[in-house]
């Protein structure tokens, strides 16, 4: 593990630390597999952290003994092998977590599994939901995650620019859909933020679109939507073309209308605001052109370890953003039967002004 980011891991866990004394509670379960590798490193599918004041433990299976010792150098590591209840009792108590308070991650925590674990316990500690916390501390992004948000934007944007050269007429959306991921994977992701998007004519009506086979008109919107995974960080970008002019005028009115939703919106966010007030400015733009009813989602979501989490930029956010939340701007209208226009960039939270990272061009028509 390179200094720095055991001097980050360090001051993310005294962080939560503090939060974990100002709850009064004497320790905290973690299984959120995101929020294990941002207070941990620890890239494995299973595992609990357990944090008390001066103690910090991993309790993982066999699967992944040799990986905790390579990532998490600074963590005990306590063999349960796949069974944790089990052993639950016995481990927290050995923590001197006996008849305290412990609190679990409830947004994230299976009423099976708290059931399991209430039974495991056996009423010698209480177990106390929490609800976000360390999603609270992963909001502001530090300077070393900006950075990996960067390579991962850059790598969105340059597999945009080369895959709004490569399609064609013809192609199917399966086709365009794999040429976008084999293009991020051979060119420095380790995979897929989610699984592309490429929805043509009626299907990019649909914001979250599975591919098809189906073929690929000229004249017809093109929905592109992707991302990519860098150093453990996401990228998220939409644009939406049209190979060759439209054969609907419908068409550029409505990219038009969508892309100055997304510029406005840009230019409005700042620190301060709440994620509500922000995502107003693209919807009134919307609905005063008439498309109240066919802008549905929400403005934009946080990115980071996670393609989604918080903050929003959202009608139903009405928290306040702070600085160096990064988050996508992805206005939309959708008309079922005919199409869709999506715009969507990733933007750096300042107090003044957002900063946009992601650079590839808005461009409404790709001519053939």
């Amino acid at each position: 593990m390179k200094n720095e980011e055991f001097v980050h891991l360090s001051a993310r866990l005294e962080t939560v630390r503090t939060m974990i004394n100002e709850a009064q509670l004497a320790g905290v379960m973690i299984t959120e597999p995101y929020n294990r590798r941002y207070l941990s490193g620890f890239t494995g599918s299973n595992g609990v952290l357990i944090i008390t004041a001066d103690k910090q433990v991993i309790a993982t299976d066999s699967r992944y003994y040799e990986q905790v010792r390579q990532e998490m150098p600074n963590w005990e590591l306590v063999e349960v092998g796949y069974n944790f209840a089990a052993k639950m009792l016995e481990l927290l108590r050995g923590l001197e977590l006996g008849g305290q308070t412990v609190g679990f991650e409830a947004q994230v925590t299976s009423v099976s599994t708290l059931h399991k674990w209430e039974r495991a316990i056996k009423g010698q500690l209480i177990l106390v939901h929490t609800e976000e916390l360390v999603e609270s501390v992963r909001m502001k992004k530090e300077p070393s995650e900006i950075e990996k948000l960067r390579k991962a934007i850059a790598l969105a944007d340059e597999t945009m620019a080369y895959i709004t050269n490569y399609i064609q007429p013809g192609m199917t959306e399966f086709e365009v859909a794999w040429e976008i991921e084999r293009y991020m994977r051979t060119h420095g992701a380790t995979a897929v933020s989610f699984e592309p998007i490429a929805a043509a004519g009626p299907n990019s009506a649909k914001p979250h679109a599975t591919p098809s086979d189906k073929p690929i008109q000229a004249g017809e919107p093109v929905l592109l939507d992707f991302g990519c995974i860098v150093d453990g960080y996401c990228s998220d970008i939409t644009r939406t073309i049209c190979l060759g002019q439209p054969t609907d005028e419908r068409y550029l009115k409505i990219w038009h209308i969508v892309r100055e939703a997304h510029q406005q919106s840009i230019k409005a966010a700042k620190a301060g605001l709440t994620g509500k007030e922000i995502d107003k400015v693209a919807r009134d733009i919307i609905e005063q052109a008439g498309f109240k009813d066919n802008f549905g989602h929400s403005l934009g979501h946080g990115i980071g370890l996670n393609v989604h989490e918080q903050p929003r930029f959202s009608f139903n956010y009405p928290d306040e953003i702070y600085a160096g939340a990064v988050v996508t701007v992805e206005p939309g209208i959708y008309i079922p039967d005919w199409g869709g226009v999506r715009l969507e960039d990733i933007v750096l939270v300042h107090d003044d002004y957002a900063e946009v990272l992601s650079q590839a061009p808005l461009t409404p028509v790709i001519e053939l």
